[in-house]
């Protein structure tokens, strides 16, 4: 039976409280590291979107509410440091686990329910994905706190001083949680070995305790034999483990990068499961894709030449628009805006931007905030993994670039999903920009969910247009181009407008996405609705 002179000496051991302060101090580290690391295991299924985030911090706090309540209770009732300190080992053991079994607990959760769920589908996916791989061992940590403040308040003289001094090792210790997987874990040695570098902590942690009091060898032998299986397992950078002829695969501070090529081309996708976010073309052919639409906006600038042109490009990439407009069109001065430092080094190493093509390193709509340059073309392709940052959909922003346009400029946006029904994401962008400019025209992307907008306060850019595109050298592009002018319709402006206090640009977004979603499995929805999984195992 746990009496209060076994408390006594277990309390003994730790001089000053100098340990439960520590204790307090990791736990709060490690709360933090988990939930950015969480981000990161989730964005090339489910983006790392407001929305994902969302989940990620509401399901957090779940678990650490109810770790909070079930740890003061136990302490209550049985003020043992030694469950404490064994729950805080097992919470280590399973954030261990989970570079190792974490993505395929992802795409299990997602398999499962693709077939089952109409609507809102990465929302529910990714929600029990949070609560099935994240909970669990935040519970346990959630039980800290209260832990602690039993085991270290000795008289209600020094109690809130006690408890107040632990909540500052708790919150400092979360500050640098926040900080060092950001800025320095995730980028130097990736997402799997941050869980392993907080899993680690906890450990040493828990020995620390047991080996000083002699007790529980066993508890920390067994967690240390997992964790040393779990890194030599989950020691990996790999997220695509489908896919085992990356060039490169890695992450930067704002996301999951891989890089792929083939005989004709190389590509960038970030964050998501499938997709292509930039590529380069090595036989130097068209890119068949929402580019080659959007070398029409320099051809309708009326009275310049395009070698004379200005571009720049709000969204750079790895700079497959600057070139393919430098490839086809001419020598023009093309610069671009990237947040990702590392985007912009990828585009240098693997997709040959040439090195007189400038790249600022910030977000486009502060670049535009702090330049007096003015342009000819301005190109607004920034995505937020799936959905365009609310900040670049405004009509405070697309009236910045329209200041930052000469005379007769274009700007060209690519949106990457159509969206159908009143309301969705591309008639919000489109009412706002119509709103902001004179003229606007849109034209679908064959064969893809990209539409191109071109807008400009010239009523005469698409004649300008049809009458440069018969000067294009390149007949392939020239056909093309002509089929754009010919499908390019005038947006006629609604009423659905975006401004930066209200911008519902993912919530838009994801509609689009189950939309999509729900029109690639129908297929295969109908054979399991019929033949259950058997059957479906068979067609597949």
């Amino acid at each position: 039976m746990y009496t209060e002179k076994t408390h006594r000496e277990a309390a003994g051991m730790i001089k000053n409280k100098l340990f439960l302060y520590l204790t307090e101090f990791f736990a709060g580290m490690s709360v933090m590291a988990v939930e950015l690391g969480a981000s990161r295991l989730l964005a090339p299924y489910f983006s790392s979107s407001q929305i994902v985030w969302t989940i990620i911090i509401g399901t957090i706090m779940i678990a650490m509410a109810l770790g909070n309540i079930y740890g003061g209770k136990s302490a209550d009732k049985s003020p043992d440091p030694d469950r404490l300190y064994g729950r805080i080992l097992i919470a280590a053991i399973w954030i261990a686990l989970i570079p190792v079994v974490g993505k395929y607990i992802v795409l299990g959760i997602s398999a499962l329910l693709i077939f089952t769920v109409s609507n809102n589908f990465l929302i529910i996916a990714a929600f029990c994905a949070c609560m099935v791989i994240f909970v669990f061992p935040l519970f346990l940590l959630g039980t800290v706190t209260p832990s602690l403040a039993k085991y270290s308040v000795d008289s209600l003289d020094d109690s809130g001083r006690t408890v107040g001094t632990l909540g500052a090792f708790n919150t400092i210790g979360s500050i640098i949680g926040t900080f060092v997987p950001t800025f320095v874990t995730i980028p130097a040695v990736g997402t799997s070995i941050t869980f392993l570098i907080f899993s680690g902590i906890l450990i040493v942690l828990a020995a620390v305790y047991f080996i000083s009091k002699k007790a529980g060898k066993k508890k920390v032998v067994a967690a240390v034999l997992i964790f040393v299986l779990c890194c030599g397992l989950g020691y990996s950078d790999s997220f695509a483990f489908w896919q085992k002829d990356l060039t490169y695969e890695g992450e930067s501070i704002y996301n999951y990068l891989q890089v792929s090529q083939n005989d004709k081309r190389v590509i960038l996708s970030t964050n998501v499961l499938f997709g292509v976010q930039s590529v380069y073309m090595k036989d130097e052919d068209l890119t068949g894709m929402y580019y080659d639409y959007a070398m029409a906006a320099p051809l309708m600038v009326p009275d310049k030449q395009v070698s004379d042109m200005d571009v720049l490009i709000l969204g750079m990439g790895t700079g497959t628009y600057a070139t393919q407009c430098r490839r086809y069109l001419g020598d023009m001065n093309v610069e671009g805006v990237e947040i990702d430092e590392k985007i912009t080094q990828l585009s240098r190493q693997y997709f040959s931007l040439p090195e007189d093509v400038k790249v600022t390193t910030y977000d486009g709509r502060a670049f535009l905030n702090a330049s007096d340059e003015k342009y000819d073309v301005i190109m607004v392709d920034a995505y937020q993994d799936i959905t365009i940052p609310f900040q670049m959909s405004s009509t405070e922003f697309f009236t910045l670039v329209r200041e930052h346009l000469n005379e007769n400029g274009v700007m060209v946006v690519n949106m990457n999903m159509r969206g159908s029904g009143e309301g969705n994401i591309n008639q919000y962008l489109s009412d706002t920009i119509a709103s902001v400019f004179d003229t606007v025209y849109t034209v679908d992307v064959k064969g893809s969910t990209n539409r191109e907008l071109f807008a400009s306060n010239d009523p005469q850019m698409l004649e300008t247009l049809t009458a440069q595109t018969a000067s294009v050298e390149n007949e392939q592009l020239r056909e093309l181009l002509t089929k754009v002018a010919d499908n390019c319709e005038q947006y006629v402006a609604g009423d659905y407008i975006m401004t930066d206090d209200q911008a519902p640009v993912e919530l838009l977004g994801m509609r689009v996405i189950d939309q999509v979603i729900s029109e690639e499995v129908a297929y295969y929805k109908g054979i399991y609705e019929r033949e259950g999984i058997s059957g479906l195992l068979d067609h597949i």
